[in-house]
């Protein structure tokens, strides 16, 4: 068996994933995603199966590595599906996996982390001291500020559940709303998407990418929010239209956007996004801890031996 991985939190963090993989006797071969549909069809026709990260897994590159090579598996590293085609992989019968609830702590943590650094001055007050400068910002306090979560899966409801103890009040939108798990954090689902922006203090994404959530925050709902509400992203940029966050921010219309996720990653030197007012941005490490790599990586590896064991006895 010959193996593409692909993620590079995968192969840069040192741990017991590594040892797992190797012990396979598979043949691996590492690239640096994520990877363009060009590569990928040039690379694919080699490949029984992909432990991949973000790349992007088109229908020809499926129909390729069917058609053309061998391709069986395809392990996501990671959650998110929305880069593979999934019609795709079922018209070519390619078994797709990924690691549902894995990175829940490790992104949730994220979501403070930036947030408590954006309301204490937490960034400007360092780069403020290390320029020579005692300048005493004035910050804000999350007790008592309404925090509206978008989506309460895994991540959404591991969000909620810090949120109560920092002493929040909390909404949630979810077309498939958990009631017995709002009962027992005591908060509420709202069932009107314009009334749950427009009540936000602060907001923070926790859906999955699809056709009912890209362009979701677009020109229209942006309109509904507070001037002063804090916008946090550790989901997918797509959900939210780049131009108009930009436009926002520097218009006034939003307090502050913290972001870890961008339309192209690496983000380019040049998007406006960088210099753009009241902004926190990170390069995609929300679940990027030790811990949760060897974690993740481990059921990537666990998830791929069950693909391929499952196509040998088909």
């Amino acid at each position: 068996m010959k193996i593409l991985l692909t993620s590079t939190s995968f192969q840069d963090t040192p741990g017991h994933h590594h040892q797992y993989l190797d012990s396979l006797g598979f043949e691996v071969v590492r690239m640096r995603g994520p990877l363009i549909e060009k590569k990928l069809l040039n690379e694919i026709t080699q490949f029984d199966a992909l432990l991949c990260g973000d790349d992007e897994i088109t229908r020809n590159v499926i129909k390729k590595g069917a058609l053309e090579g061998n391709l069986k598996a395809i392990s996501k590293y990671g959650i998110g599906l929305d880069k593979i085609d999934i019609e795709a992989a079922k018209d070519y019968n390619i078994k797709i996996t990924n690691c549902p609830g894995v990175n829940k702590t490790t992104v949730a943590e994220h979501v403070f982390a930036l947030l408590l650094s954006f309301v204490k001055n937490i960034i400007k007050e360092d780069n403020l001291l290390k320029e020579g400068k005692w300048k005493r910002l004035i910050g804000s306090d999350l007790i008592g500020k309404t925090l509206g979560v978008l989506g309460t899966g895994n991540i959404g409801k591991e969000v909620i559940k810090r949120a109560n103890a920092f002493g929040m009040n909390i909404i949630a939108f979810d077309k498939y709303p958990d009631n017995n798990f709002s009962k027992k954090f005591d908060f509420i689902y709202e069932s009107s998407f314009k009334k749950f922006i427009k009540s936000c203090d602060f907001l923070t994404i926790h859906v999955l990418l699809n056709d009912s959530t890209r362009n979701l925050i677009n020109e229209k709902s942006i309109k509904f929010f507070k001037k002063n509400c804090i916008i946090i992203n550790t989901a997918r940029a797509e959900i939210i239209n780049h131009n108009i966050i930009i436009e926002a921010l520097n218009n006034d219309q939003i307090g502050g956007y913290l972001s870890d996720v961008f339309p192209n990653e690496p983000l380019p030197n040049n998007d406006p996004i960088i210099n753009a007012k009241n902004v926190v941005i990170t390069p995609h490490i929300g679940s990027r801890t030790h811990e949760n790599i060897v974690r993740q990586g481990t059921y990537a590896v666990q998830n791929l031996i069950k693909s391929i064991n499952e196509y040998k006895q088909n």
